[in-house]
């Protein structure tokens, strides 16, 4: 088990084991997902966004981009 203590300003650091095994560098981005009541997940967020390409596989319909803006603006005059 690997542990890492809180300072008085709320950080720490990740050990150099866990950056290794979650492949994290300086600078890189990591997500705390509660999955249980005081207990949490540490996730590395470090995909770019192209990774999800196609995760949905193909869309069923297209969507012109002229309807796009139009349902915006209907939608953004009705906003709180």
């Amino acid at each position: 088990m690997t542990t890492a203590t809180v300072s008085s300003k709320g950080q720490i650091t990740l050990p150099a084991e866990v950056r290794q095994a979650l492949r994290v560098e300086a600078g890189d981005r990591v997500e705390f997902v509660r999955v249980a009541l005081g207990r949490f997940e540490l996730i590395a967020a470090t995909q770019s966004i192209r990774s999800l390409k196609g995760m949905f596989g193909r869309p069923t319909n297209t969507v012109p981009i002229e309807d796009m803006n139009r349902a915006i603006e209907a939608r953004g005059s009705t906003a709180r």
